[in-house]
């Protein structure tokens, strides 16, 4: 009886080491890259709603945007701040948007894709997907170089257009900048 004890007891042992070992891969898997900062959530914080702005530096990133590295959009202005380690901006540019804006909020990168059909019908490359609204997919794209880049409809045809589209230059850095899990803040 000795004997099966220890090996009940070896056995059990053995499962709770392996147990904790991938309950330790999950975790690992799902962290933040620096755990002191906040993760994404679901609410918006007032200061998005309109986030206080340079007059002298228009291109300078608008207090109240947050904090740790986050690609920041304002719609307002049609422009993205790539923020990275103690919020050195790493690169800003202007976008054109689409006529689907996302609502001030903090999101999170949900999906990628290195080439695909816009919703306008341009082949676009580095896709960036953060959130959808009322069924329309908002992301980050650039257009495919030689293709041709309808511009946005925004005079009221109806067409429904969910990306955000930056140069060639600039997807590529958003690309790089932008992988599964980064946060987005979206500003008025």
């Amino acid at each position: 009886m000795a004997g099966s004890s220890s090996v009940t007891v070896f056995g059990l042992a053995a499962a709770a080491v392996a147990t904790v070992g991938v309950l330790a891969y999950q975790a690992a898997a799902t962290a933040p890259e620096d755990p002191s900062e906040p993760r994404p959530t679901g609410s918006a914080s007032p200061t998005l709603s309109k986030a206080p702005r340079d007059k002298k530096n228009p291109t300078a990133l608008p207090a109240g945007s947050g904090t740790g590295q986050r690609v920041v959009y304002s719609v307002d202005d049609d422009r993205v701040w790539l923020v990275g380690r103690r919020d050195k901006v790493e690169r800003t540019f202007k976008v054109t948007p689409g006529t689907v804006d996302p609502p001030p909020n903090i999101y999170a990168v949900s999906s990628r894709s290195n080439a695909v059909t816009g919703t306008d019908g341009t082949p676009v490359e580095h896709v960036v997907r953060f959130t959808v609204v009322d069924g329309v997919a908002i992301g980050f794209s650039a257009a495919v170089e030689g293709a041709a880049n309808r511009p946005a409809d925004r005079s009221g045809s109806g067409a429904r257009t969910g990306g955000i589209r930056e140069s060639s230059a600039d997807g590529a850095a958003m690309w790089e900048f932008a992988t599964i899990g980064r946060r987005v803040v979206v500003i008025r």
